[in-house]
Formats: structure tokens, sequence, C-alpha cells
């Protein structure tokens, strides 16, 4: 008879989820959950920088600011709502780790790609002399990778990766006016269903 194999305690993974948190802010961490919970919902084993990317589109109004809003980011909502049925499916069952980065040591369930883009997030909140990463330090950390999934979505959206990082590393944004900013609307590409995106823009892929 072999030896039973012992498993995870729920307070172990719960351990480990509030190391993954450290380091980010309230919302970048609710962004995060949100993104463990797309990543099982969808069946993948890994989330990776698309389900980052996804869930700080809904979550950091600086994250849309620095999209600019408009057709192409409801494009790009477009496409992520359609992981499940659509481009996503060829990335089923595989790892999202390109080779461009060294191994970081993972995140709870994160892909060698988010994980270092997890990681870079802290760093750059580091270099501004603040505790916490916010969004937009995470959405540079999901750049930098050419070859992550986030930064492919993006392109076939139609949004200029190299503009996007320069527009991050560029001013400040008025953090005080975006803290002003309402949530997206009921007609927004946010706040509709997945269903309601998915038609006419899976042929992209």
């Amino acid at each position: 008879m072999h030896p039973p194999i012992p498993r995870q305690s729920v307070h172990d993974r719960a351990a480990r989820r509030v190391d993954d948190d450290a380091g980010l802010d309230a919302g970048t961490a609710s962004a995060l959950a949100a993104a463990r919970r797309r990543a099982v919902r969808d069946g993948d084993p890994q989330i990776d920088t698309a389900h980052l990317l996804h869930s700080l589109l809904e979550y950091d109004p600086e994250v849309r600011a620095v999209l600019d809003g408009g057709p192409r980011l409801a494009r790009l909502l477009g496409y992520l709502v359609q992981r499940s049925i659509g481009y996503g499916l060829r990335w089923q069952g595989s790892v999202e780790d390109s080779g461009a980065l060294p191994v970081v040591p993972g995140a709870e369930g994160c892909s060698p790609v988010a994980a270092a883009a997890l990681s870079y997030a802290r760093e750059r909140a580091g270099r501004r002399g603040e505790a916490r990463a916010r969004g937009v330090d995470l959405l540079a950390g999901i750049l930098v990778d050419p070859e992550a999934r986030a930064v492919e979505v993006l392109g076939r959206a139609g949004i200029d990766v190299t503009g996007l990082r320069a527009r991050i590393d560029g001013p400040a944004l008025d953090v005080r006016l975006l803290e002003e900013t309402s949530p997206p609307p009921r007609s927004s590409p946010l706040a509709r269903p997945a269903r309601e995106h998915a038609a006419g823009d899976e042929a992209g892929f």
C-alpha cells in the first residue's frame, strides 16, 4: 500500500495567495484575484498575461485611461472575452513562457511570464519609492516580454504597443482626476456580458 500523498492545506494555499498580493495596491490585488477566478472558470491551468490584462481593464480606470478608450479598447475587450471560444483555444494546455525573460519564482498559479510581470510591477513601484504597485505598473510589466499573450492581443486589436510603453513611461497621469472617474456605463464594453462582444471578432485570429 502506497503512503498517502500529502495535500496542500487550504491555509497553505491562502498564505501563498496573500504573499502573491503583497506589494500590490488594493485595486491591483483585486485585479489579480479576478484573473485567478477567470483562469479557473476558463479551465486554464495558470493565470497568464491575457488574464491579467483583462482584469486590469475591468478594475483599473488608470489602465483604461492609458489605453485611451475608444473603438480600439472596445475591440481589445472583444478579443479578451472570446478567450474560451475563440483565439484562446490554441493556448489551452500550453505554458506561457517565451524564454525571453529570466525565470522568476512564480506567484501561485501564474505562468512564468505573468509571474515576471508581477515582479517587475513591484520593482517599478519601488523605484518610485512606493511600497505598493499600481495597475499601470503591472501593465508595464506585462509589456516587457514582446511574446506575452497580452502583447499579442493588444497588437491584434490595433494598439501600438511601442506607443503604449512610451505613454506609461511618460509624464505621470493625473491620478486624482482618474479617482473621480465614474465606473463604466452599462453601454460600455466593460459592462456588457461577454457574449455581446464575441460576434464578428473571432475571425480576426
